[in-house]
């Protein structure tokens, strides 16, 4: 086989104090691994990503960039240096893979700095792309699951790609990242915080899931042996004392979650991940034994909506009494859930509204200490019920052209995804139905909630500030009057607060 030289970005995405462990090019570097050469360019700790790329492809023939893109805001730093790489290299190949490319490949390949799409997973038709570098007839690419490209201009969409279990790959390069420090960073759980994702998918649809039109109700776990070999290397080797999971699903059943707890509880390090309602509410008191004995600290769990009516729309599968005794659960186990809700869905805004403030208020009295995530609908690309379970190789991409059923075209290109609206509609923090009205009361009530509870995950609020602002917000959170909480704004200014939903652990 053929060596190939291969250059994989993540452009920049976040804050310095979030930045993690770039899993999704360590997966990718993983399958290269003693096959091919490559490097990694992480944007969130290279000061000068554009300039290391264009150093890298400077010193020698390039048979592939790959770029790992996220909707929101990483659409622009990964226009930016795609941008520059094609300037200075235009006869090198630029694939995007990822969430956005994924989700919206129409839009991702409708672009002259990029010449193919890897769609849902990537190690394989990475792989499968390379073999066919650097001269690819019509027919050659053809004959790649999972990618999108472009033949005389035009876009070109294959059949999908079927997805494998983690543990048929190869285990992460850690080393390939560079200097592991940078990485672990604190958290209310640790001083050097780590992250791992140990299942892909989820088998859950609902409507307002990007991980639904990724996995199409695919989830695989991966097996206690493995997991335990990447514990033990991130505990022994990097010193890391907390451990957050990527999972999409982290408890898709007891039966099935026993093994890995079974890992976690002989490891003995904090730990967060996400979590469902009903799994948690029907898990066995000694599993929630098991998981106490893990050090399990933190679950965010997607309460979503305040009625079973509104939850089934949403094909959560899940019931208001579950939200209820998980919060319950949790407080008996000493856990703390961060209860996430998808607000103001087009139907009726403002009645889902009040009926999920109500209903947060009620989860404060059953677990003080719970968190609150509040996000705003947002519609993505979904497959029809039908396929469900279809072979999705056989069916092509879902594409959506419009944003929710009477809201705007999507955009046609990567430039106008990183308009102002549209990175506030995919990162849930607006939708196009939304009154003025209605967004300054999420605003309010979320200010007053904020201090009244200061998050747990807020490590660098000294706790006189938060005292104050527990004092100052506990009457307004008292008597309902959130509207304009002038005083908290101020106060805030002079001691900032952690939000979760904008900031990694």
């Amino acid at each position: 086989m053929k060596r190939s030289r291969v250059l994989l970005i993540n452009p920049r995405m976040c804050r310095p104090h979030s930045v993690r462990l770039p899993l999704s090019l360590l997966a990718l570097g993983a399958v290269l691994e003693n096959a091919h050469e490559y490097e990694i360019v992480d944007g969130n700790v290279e000061p000068d990503a554009i300039g290391r790329a264009l150093r890298f492809l400077d010193a020698g023939e390039t048979t592939l960039v790959g770029v790992t893109v996220m909707p929101g805001p990483q659409v622009a730093p990964a226009i930016e240096i795609s941008s520059a790489i094609r300037a200075a290299h235009p006869g090198t190949p630029i694939a995007w893979g990822g969430y956005f490319p994924t989700l919206y490949p129409a839009s991702a390949i409708n672009a002259p700095y990029v010449d193919y799409v890897v769609r849902g997973q990537g190690e394989r038709t990475m792989l499968d792309l390379l073999d066919r570098l650097p001269f690819p007839d019509a027919a050659a690419l053809r004959e790649i699951s999972g990618l999108t490209w472009k033949r005389d201009g035009e876009p070109v969409h294959n059949p999908e790609r079927g997805f494998c279990p983690p543990d048929d790959f190869p285990p992460l390069p850690y080393q390939r990242a560079g200097d592991a420090s940078r990485y672990l960073r604190p958290s209310f759980m640790g001083s050097r915080t780590a992250v791992h994702q140990c299942s892909i998918g989820c088998r859950y649809h609902c409507s307002f899931c990007g991980v639904v039109s990724m996995f199409n109700g695919f989830t695989a776990t991966q097996g206690a042996a493995r997991l335990e070999q990447a514990l033990q290397r991130l505990r022994n080797d990097f010193g890391a004392n907390a451990l957050q999971f990527y999972d999409h699903n982290f408890f898709d059943s007891e039966e099935a979650s026993l093994p890995i707890i079974d890992v976690l509880a002989r490891g003995r390090v904090p730990w967060w991940c996400y979590a469902r309602a009903d799994a948690l509410a029907k898990f066995s008191p000694a599993a929630w034994n098991l998981l106490r004995q893990s050090r399990f600290t933190m679950a965010y769990i997607g309460a979503e909506a305040a009625s079973d009516e509104l939850l089934k729309r949403m094909r959560k599968g899940t019931r208001v009494e579950q939200t209820f005794e998980a919060a319950r659960l949790c407080r008996e186990y000493g856990v703390i859930p961060e209860f996430s809700f998808v607000l103001g869905g087009p139907e009726d805004p403002e009645g889902e509204i009040d009926s999920t403030l109500h209903l947060i208020r009620r989860l404060k009295q059953i677990h003080p200490e719970c968190e609150v995530i509040l996000y705003f609908y947002s519609p993505t690309p979904q497959r029809d019920p039908a396929w469900r379970k279809a072979d999705a190789a056989r069916f092509p991409i879902p594409i959506l052209n419009s944003y929710g059923p009477n809201g705007p075209d999507l955009p046609a290109t990567p430039e106008e995804w990183t308009e102002p609206r549209w990175i506030n509609y995919v990162c849930h923090q607006d939708a196009p139905w939304l009154t003025p009205k209605l967004r300054r009361k999420i605003a309010d009530f979320r200010s007053v909630l904020a201090c009244r509870f200061p998050t747990v995950q807020d490590y660098a609020t000294p706790a006189w500030g938060k005292r104050l602002l527990r004092t100052a917000a506990s009457w307004r959170y008292a008597s309902g009057k959130h509207a304009n909480p002038w005083e908290l704004d101020l106060l805030r200014r002079w001691i900032p607060l952690r939000e979760p939903q904008h900031d990694s652990l």
